[in-house]
């Protein structure tokens, strides 16, 4: 969510031509992040949260590749997007976190003949809800 609020405060100062261009998509790619994280949290399968915690990487992907172009169109000093880069990581890094860990309570609940479908998929440390 600190991601979103700081994609959303930078592109307020993009050039007005691009409030329906990069503007945009940049600010759809960062809300794309908690949104499908929380989509995946509310399903009951712990297939389909690492579906959508994948969806999240990819987007927090997007926005990286965003945030580059913005750099070299010059919307963005290189200060700022270096720090918008870093910070976009470390959510990549805890989604990829995320990942391997639903994988392996997918893995050993096959391994232990358990149904992957459970009625409550699992808390997420309220440490990693950024």
């Amino acid at each position: 969510m600190d991601l979103v609020d700081e994609i959303c405060a930078t592109v307020r100062t993009f050039p007005e031509y691009e409030l329906f261009a990069l503007n945009l998509q940049m600010r759809k790619a960062a809300v794309s992040i908690p949104c499908n994280i929380a989509e995946g949290h509310g399903r009951f399968s712990y297939r389909d949260f690492r579906h959508f915690l994948r969806q999240a990487r990819g987007s927090g992907l997007e926005l990286e590749t965003q945030i580059i172009i913005a750099k070299r169109q010059t919307y963005l000093s290189e200060e700022r997007a270096e720090a918008l880069l870093a910070q976009a990581e470390r959510v990549g890094q805890l989604i990829s976190g995320l990942i391997r860990h639903i994988t392996k309570l997918l893995d050993q609940a096959t391994e232990n003949g358990e149904r992957t479908t459970k009625n409550a998929t699992p808390r997420i440390p309220t440490s990693t809800r950024r």
